[in-house]
């Protein structure tokens, strides 16, 4: 198995951001309940993604927000790593970032789930929920499908990789 460890740091790093978030603490307020000194901005990129945790560090960060570290690792593994088969990942900021007119009703949709707490960044579809978009906008599954492949990064689009 071949880990993507860009992938993994940025599920990880919105995986601590949402748990921050349910606490209704800001990035600050974390700081004052860790046992060490880390500062804000060091806070900001572990949370982008853009910095490398230590197991202690995240260990720290878990525990000072009431979460067992085992339960964040798990939930970061099932996002990165479990892709059913026939199932297409979408990614719903990009979704809610593209303003194509015929991508309207899924990115209606899109900024619907993310305004629900604790809704994943990245959600998965069946066949039967990517016909039912597609109906919604319009198109045909592979219209759609053809469509979004233009919010994936680069590497494309499969049944069961991200969109």
């Amino acid at each position: 198995m071949h880990i993507d460890s860009e992938l993994y740091q940025r599920v990880l790093g919105e995986e601590l951001r949402k748990l921050r978030r349910l606490r209704g603490w800001t990035r600050k307020e974390l700081n004052q309940h860790l046992q060490s000194d880390i500062s804000l901005q060091t806070l900001a990129t572990y949370e982008l993604g853009t910095r490398q945790c230590s197991v202690v560090r995240l260990v720290e960060l878990c525990l000072a927000m009431d979460e067992l570290p085992q339960d964040l690792l798990a939930r970061v593994h099932r996002r990165v790593f479990t892709d059913e088969p026939g199932k297409v990942r979408l990614d719903l900021g990009q979704i809610v970032a593209d303003h194509r007119s015929e991508l309207l009703p899924l990115r209606r949709w899109a900024e619907d789930r993310l305004r629900q707490p604790g809704t994943p960044q990245e959600v998965q579809l069946d066949p039967a929920a990517v016909e039912r978009m597609a109906e919604l906008c319009g198109l045909t599954a592979p219209e759609l499908l053809a469509l979004l492949r233009g919010l994936t990064p680069p590497g494309g689009l499969d049944a069961g990789s991200a969109l």
